[in-house]
This record gives C-alpha cells, sequence and structure tokens, in this order.
C-alpha cells in the first residue's frame, strides 16, 4: 500500500513541517539563501547568534580549515537584537519557516534584556548560547557549570513567555548534569551539541592558525561525539533534545535522532553545498517509505543499546 510520510515534528508545542533547522551561525538570518530556494523548505531557522548590542567579532583569521571540518572564532559579529527585530524579522515573517532567535552575552542581564526585546516579536522560539565567556567571573563560559547555565536560563526563563531552548557546550565532564541543571531552571528543550574547543599551528610561523589562538571544531569529525552526548542527554532530561554537530546526509539526521532527537540542526555541512538541508529532508522521506515508517518522529529514541 502507497502511502507519504508525514515528517512534520513537534518541539515544545512548536510545530515544525520537517526536522531540520539551519544552524545558528552558519545561516545568517537566511537572507542569503532566498535566490537558491524557499526558506519554507526548511523545518526552521536557528539566526545568526544576536547580543544586546552590535558586535564585530574577533580579529582574523577567524576559520580555519581542518580535517573533516572546520575551525572557527568568528566571534559572535552581529548587528545587535534592535536591528535584528526593525531589519530581519519582518523579512523572516513571510518565509512560512519556524524562526529561532539564538542569543548571547556577556553578563546574565545582557540574556536578559535581549530575551525581554524578543519576547513581543513573532519569533518562535529563543535558543540561549551559553558558550560564551562570562566577564564577570574571570572569563569561564556559562556553560562549563550547573550554576553558570542555571543563572542564564533562570533569568530567560522569567524574561519570556516563547519556548526556551539551552544550546550546551559539549567542553565539559559530563554534559547530563549540565542538561538537568537547566531542565530544574525552566528550559523548555536543549540543544546539543555546539562546538568543541580545538586549535590549529602554521608550523612555518610557529603561531596559531586562528587569530584567536583556540577556536570552536564543528564539521563531520564531531558527528560521533554529538550522537553519543544526544543519546546521553535524552535518557537523563524529560524535555525536547534538538540534535546537531556533524549532521551532512540524510542518514546522519535520522541516526541522530535514534539517539534521541527530536528535530535537528545542520551547520557546517551548508558552506559545502547550501542545499544540504532539502536534501536531507528529502532523503528522510525516501528512508520512511522504503522502511514503512508512516511518521518520522516515531524514530526518535529507538536505539536499541546492547
Amino acid at each position: 500500500m502507497s502511502f507519504t510520510p508525514d515528517i512534520s515534528v513537534s518541539v515544545c508545542g512548536v510545530n515544525f513541517k520537517n526536522p531540520v533547522i539551519a544552524a545558528s551561525g552558519i545561516y545568517g538570518f537566511g537572507e542569503d539563501y532566498t535566490d537558491l530556494y524557499p526558506l519554507s523548505e526548511l523545518g526552521g531557522i536557528s539566526c545568526k547568534g544576536t547580543t544586546l548590542n552590535p558586535k564585530d567579532g574577533n580579529i582574523p583569521p577567524r576559520i580555519a580549515e581542518t580535517p573533516s571540518g572546520i575551525l572557527n572564532s568568528v566571534g559572535l559579529q552581529n548587528p545587535g537584537v534592535d536591528r535584528f527585530i526593525e531589519h530581519y524579522i519582518p523579512m523572516l515573517e513571510k518565509q512560512d519557516t519556524v524562526v529561532i532567535a539564538n542569543i548571547a552575552g556577556a553578563s546574565v542581564e545582557d540574556y536578559e534584556q535581549t530575551a525581554r526585546k524578543l519576547d513581543s516579536t513573532s519569533v518562535d522560539m529563543i535558543e540561549l548560547n551559553i558558550s560564551c565567556p562570562n566577564v564577570k567571573q574571570g572569563g569561564a563560559t556559562w556553560g562549563v557549570t550547573c550554576a553558570g547555565a542555571q543563572s542564564v536560563t533562570k533569568a530567560v526563563r522569567a524574561a519570556t513567555k516563547k519556548p526556551v531552548i539551552v544550546k550546551l557546550t559539549p567542553n565539559v565532564t559530563d554534559i547530563t548534569e549540565i542538561a538537568r541543571a537547566v531542565e530544574a531552571e525552566g528550559a523548555d528543550a536543549v540543544s546539543l551539541i555546539n562546538t568543541l574547543l580545538g586549535m590549529r599551528i602554521d608550523i612555518r610561523t610557529r603561531r596559531p592558525v586562528l587569530h584567536n589562538n583556540v577556536g570552536g571544531l564543528s564539521g563531520p569529525a564531531v558527528f560521533p561525539v554529538a550522537v553519543r552526548m544526544v543519546w546521553q542527554v535524552s535518557n537523563a532530561v524529560k524535555i525536547p533534545v534538538i540534535g546537531m554537530g556533524g549532521i551532512a546526509s540524510a542518514e546522519d539526521a535520522i541516526e541522530m535522532m535514534m539517539a534521541g532527537a527530536s528535530a535537528v540542526q545542520i551547520g557546517t555541512a551548508i558552506f559545502g553545498d547550501p542545499y544540504v538541508p532539502v536534501k536531507v529532508c528529502e532523503g528522510m522521506k525516501k528512508f520512511c517509505f522504503e522502511n514503512n515508517i508512516e511518521k518520522i518522529s516515531d524514530i526518535v529514541g529507538t536505539v536499541k543499546p546492547w
């Protein structure tokens, strides 16, 4: 019997036409891709990380290729939340896709004020980038301690009624502890993994390739780590998990969902092929049809550990 697979998913009460979200930092605000295909082909867009005030980002060089991935130290270059609200949100409202505002800050107050400004807008969800330095606590990132992650989550939860996703860093001893901590403070979902800290050195100059010395590693090289962490976190919390980290094909996305992800984000692969998100959706439909799976959501968390 012939049927059309249903690849729609729901996360925190928000309906996505498919599980594929363009990851923050890769897709900008979507404006550079509208000439290639309608953004309505995507389940959603997690917009460029936005801060309370505009940021120029780090001094170049800030991108370096690595085997099976890239290192980046862009430094959250963005026009600031007011410009995002005034210029980009009106454009995104016309795209017929879920809009996720990704926000970052150097202090709890930064996160809180940015979220408060976004609360009265049409964005569907707010994603917290807690892989940012806490300038008041010696520069350690918010996401590497339960206390730091909780403080940001609690403040943003009080500042908005919108669903709050907390994006977790993998640069910790036990990511499930951080996931449980933000869940306890009202996070509606978690997304993971953000980039792994890495470094490359130019052996001719003996200087780091990146001006910031270190940067975030993304791409296929991190995929097995991401799958492991998504599996661990999905078994540790009751809230939905959005999986990311090295996804480059429909098979990767399906694997991530079987590990426990309710939806997925695709980032670095888009640099090599901007059509990857669309191809992943097509591949998911084909997989479901060939395996007699009526709803893609039925595969979530179905891995069978030995």
